[in-house]
């Protein structure tokens, strides 16, 4: 992990277009503002988390829909008829 030291109005910069600027340091908050292009998703942390628990939830079917769907299936399946 690199470490650096910035005051307020000082900026770091990632690769050629993401500015990260130290905007005010009060006691233990830092406010940063982050200038990046419209393409590079920005999140805090805990909601980058969060949103990647929804995909992994939404990715995996519950255990109910699966049974649901395949009792489904059972009911619906057509035997074709023998041929004469």
């Amino acid at each position: 992990m690199l470490v650096l030291t910035r005051r307020t109005s000082e900026s770091i910069m990632i690769g050629d277009d993401v500015v990260i600027t130290i905007l005010d340091i009060r006691g233990d908050q830092v406010r940063i503002g982050v200038s990046a292009p419209r393409h590079v998703d920005v999140h805090r942390e805990e909601v980058y988390r969060d949103l990647q628990e929804a995909n992994r939830s939404a990715a995996s079917p519950a255990p109910e829909a699966v049974s649901a769907l395949s009792e489904l299936l059972r009911a619906t399946t057509v035997t074709p008829d023998p041929p004469a």
